[in-house]
């Protein structure tokens, strides 16, 4: 039986897009479905400037297809050097919706990230001033913490001290991966919200390990035991208006995935929507999916919902390509171990 659900136009509030060539050949696959995202800015170099977010902006909208509607919600990279006053410029201007936390080596393209918090708190007390919100990468990269516990760590050790230290300060904990993180938002105020990626609602430890390493599965933060996984999809379906849907979808060649040191990222954009509906319908929360992805992310950001609307429906198998054909090689999207029965159109 033909099942059909409509929804506001989703977005995805926290997505890679890379540069060049890259850019090129992915942003199709989100736009096709999504019509804003914040964009992260971990190039190479980072995108730490206004200046330098006007311009990555309009290399993104000149490599949008013609027809196609995108709307890039730029950030700033934050580092030990970032000018508060060209911060507030940039949110004042409209540019930049916010700024991005790495600690120093946590994921890819993180070495210009933070190591001493004290340096950047000027910044972050001009954007408790303004209003501009914090997303954080929420793990700590000391040597001696098990990666496993690099999010629970950085709770206590990093995000609960800045919060503190900063009152009014606006933080999204940037695809959140344990029942910490859960839990952590839910007994704290309406100044905080969570990002939940579609890859961490599907996949456990196990994924990545069990018989053989998965390296189209590794991803960082790295997925938990199932227990957290449990915990994500019971936020994520929820309908609590502090958890809404962040992809991270971070495409790497595959050259660059299957390889001795192979780089962190699940590539979702293009099924994320039949993957997700699937989800709620396991749940039995499809009518918590608009939420998720089309509303409480713009009550966060302040934004409008959007005005267009998406339009799902649950029959055959739907067929996603396995590979998206980029000039820098081929990028594997995300395969969630299960068949997809919900299609998608405008």
């Amino acid at each position: 039986m033909t099942q059909t659900l409509t929804i506001a136009r989703p977005d995805d509030w926290h997505l890679h897009l890379r540069d060049g060539a890259m850019l090129r050949a992915v942003l199709p696959e989100t736009a096709r479905h999504f019509a804003r995202a914040i964009i992260m800015p971990n190039l190479v170099p980072p995108v730490v400037t206004g200046a330098q977010a006007a311009a990555y902006r309009d290399r993104i909208l000149a490599a949008l297809p013609a027809g196609m509607a995108f709307e890039p919600l730029m950030t700033l990279y934050l580092t030990e050097d970032t000018d508060p006053e060209d911060v507030a410029a940039a949110a004042q201007s409209g540019l930049v919706k916010a700024v991005k936390l790495y600690p120093a080596g946590a994921t890819t393209n993180s070495a210009s990230g933070v190591r001493d918090f004290n340096r950047v708190r000027p910044v972050l007390e001009k954007m408790a001033e303004i209003g501009l919100p914090l997303c954080v990468h929420g793990e700590v990269t000391d040597n001696d913490i098990d990666i496993f516990d690099r999010e629970a760590v950085f709770i206590d050790r990093v995000l609960d001290p800045i919060r503190r230290t900063t009152p009014g300060l606006r933080v999204v904990m940037e695809h959140i991966t344990t029942r910490d993180g859960v839990d952590y938002v839910k007994a704290n105020d309406t100044d905080l919200g969570a990002t939940i990626t579609t890859h961490h609602l599907v996949i456990n430890r196990n994924h990545i390990l069990v018989g053989g390493i998965k390296p189209h599965y590794y991803c960082l933060p790295v997925a938990k035991r199932e227990e957290h996984r449990l915990a994500l999809r019971a936020a994520a379906t929820s309908g609590d208006a502090r958890f809404f849907l962040g992809t991270d979808s971070a495409p790497h060649t595959d050259a660059n995935k299957e390889t001795a040191c192979g780089c962190a990222g699940c590539f979702t954009a293009t099924n994320t929507l039949s993957i997700l509906a699937q989800v709620f319908e396991e749940e039995n929360a499809l009518d918590s999916l608009e939420g998720f992805t089309s509303r409480h992310g713009p009550a966060f950001y302040g934004l409008p919902v959007n005005e267009g609307t998406i339009t799902l429906t649950r029959g055959d198998a739907v067929n996603y390509p396995a590979k998206i054909i980029t000039g820098e090689g081929e990028v594997t999207v995300f395969d969630p171990g299960f068949a997809l029965h919900w299609s998608v159109s405008a």
